[in-house]
């Protein structure tokens, strides 16, 4: 009677793929709460709300070879600088501004959606604005009726979405915290607005 080696053993295998399996799922529960960790808001890449108080900027970083946000001295939001709950509401209200009018039907943000218009993920920054002095009206102005304004260099036009004022706010200010993320470098091809002194 021939007996088949202890590696080709059913009973090896089973006891195997038990153990990796569990092994596995110890190391996703453990690599979870660490990207928790690492996406949350207030983290090292992922400033607090209150960042919407500062003025961003991108500086090359030679060690990692990619643009990163920093924070520059005071620029409040609006001309009104806001609480870390105040902050939080705001942006909370952009965000489900842009969830509840599908944005990513057409737009990008950190990567998700759609290539039919222009990835928002740095649009807080973005030289169309013209100059940091006009920039929060005008972008104010375009989301609550974008529909008269070219849209990109393509002549693509955003549709008017009934955004409101109070929601336009939150957009913005969502979108100017957005640009304090450290994305590592992403978009690559993205050139920051001057915004000297």
């Amino acid at each position: 009677m021939a007996t088949s080696p202890w590696w080709a053993s059913e009973s090896f295998w089973r006891k195997t793929a038990i153990w990796v399996t569990g092994v596995s799922l110890v190391v996703l529960i453990l690599l979870t709460f660490d990207s928790m960790r690492q996406i949350t808001a207030g983290s090292k890449r992922v400033p607090a709300y209150s960042a919407i108080n500062y003025r961003i900027e991108y500086k090359f970083d030679e060690k990692r070879y990619v643009q990163v946000p920093v924070r520059g001295i005071k620029e409040p939001l609006f001309g009104k600088e806001l609480s870390e709950q105040e902050a939080e509401a705001l942006v909370a209200k952009g965000k489900m501004t842009i969830q509840a009018k599908n944005c990513i039907n057409c737009h990008t943000l950190l990567g998700n959606g759609a290539y039919f218009a222009p990835d928002l993920t740095k649009s807080w920054l973005d030289p169309y604005w013209g100059s940091k002095e006009t920039r929060e009206q005008l972008m104010v102005d375009f989301i609550k009726d974008p529909s008269n304004k070219l849209h990109n260099a393509l002549g693509r036009r955003m549709p008017n979405l009934g955004v409101t004022d109070e929601e336009a706010r939150g957009v913005v200010a969502f979108l100017k915290w957005m640009s304090t993320i450290d994305t590592n470098g992403f978009p690559y091809n993205f050139k920051s607005m001057q915004q000297e002194n």
